[in-house]
């Protein structure tokens, strides 16, 4: 793994270091209201210099579902390779349990995520398992969940986070997600199975994704992940063997204040809170 950057480091300071780039979606590319040009003109100036791109996603919805999404933003098919969500990994779970009986506590609706699949959605006392997928609308709800998963754990039944992202952004408004119940339950002592970052699902399917696009096994060294959470993107690739560029103004904006205070003093006192250091860091994501 590089140093932090002492300095600020746009993705051209990086680029000649990598074939591919796992990015983040929410916070790096768009802040779930508008599209941010400089980080998708970033994104395709790397695939023109024959890097491959491919996005990671903590989104408990099937990549099939964002995509439409992204376009509306205005980022379309020649701006990226591939995308992979946590929802796609939390299909693949169910895909490979066939017969499974699942109770789905929420926040959201879990059935599209395995729609057509051999499963079904039963009460808790009758299920496999448990999923939950989805943001919450308000703090009160993730304690109110309380009683349900103590009953899980008493029937000794595990979870499957379909979005391990323990808070997000919607509109300007920090919500609770998924991560949130499952840390609840792994408190408790209960079994929980994450399928998106920073757990190893995601990016070794990321990573045989870009292997196959590239018609050759592609080496740990020569991927960077870019995003803006510690907990999900920066520890997801220190755990992964990846290197890791940091977007400063995403998620810990408001911890990290302005773009001026970002010294390398002030980087290190952050990080530290974390026990993780990123390879690089910037404010935001452009070449």
């Amino acid at each position: 793994m590089r140093n932090l950057a002492s300095t600020l480091a746009s993705l051209s300071e990086l680029a000649d270091g990598y074939d591919v780039i796992f990015c983040d979606v929410w916070g790096v590319i768009h802040d779930g209201a508008r599209l941010y040009p400089r980080a998708r003109e970033a994104l395709l100036r790397f695939r023109q210099s024959g890097g491959s791109v491919i996005l990671l996603s903590n989104a408990s919805r099937l990549s099939a579902a964002v995509k439409p999404e992204l376009e509306r933003f205005g980022l379309g098919a020649a701006d990226y390779d591939a995308l992979l969500t946590s929802g796609d990994i939390a299909r693949d779970f169910i895909l490979q349990h066939p017969g499974m009986r699942v109770f789905d506590l929420g926040p959201g609706n879990a059935s599209p995520i395995f729609e057509n699949l051999d499963m079904r959605f039963t009460a808790m006392k009758d299920a496999d398992i448990a999923v939950s997928a989805g943001a919450f609308q308000d703090e009160a709800s993730v304690e109110l969940l309380g009683p349900q998963l103590h009953a899980m754990h008493q029937r000794g039944l595990g979870l499957l986070c379909a979005n391990p992202d323990v808070v997000t952004s919607i509109g300007g408004r920090r919500v609770k997600c998924s991560g949130a119940i499952a840390e609840v339950y792994s408190k408790m002592g209960g079994r929980v199975h994450y399928t998106g970052k920073p757990h190893p699902a995601i990016f070794e399917q990321g990573l045989a994704v870009a292997s196959k696009l590239r018609a050759n096994q592609v080496r740990r060294d020569r991927v960077i992940m870019i995003g803006d959470s510690v907990r999900t993107d920066v520890a997801g690739a220190h755990r992964n063997g990846f290197d890791s560029l940091f977007i400063a103004s995403g998620i810990h904006a408001q911890q990290l204040d302005r773009h001026e205070l970002l010294t390398p003093q002030a980087l290190e006192s952050f990080f530290s809170e974390f026990g993780i250091t990123p390879s690089a860091v910037t404010w935001q994501l452009s070449w």
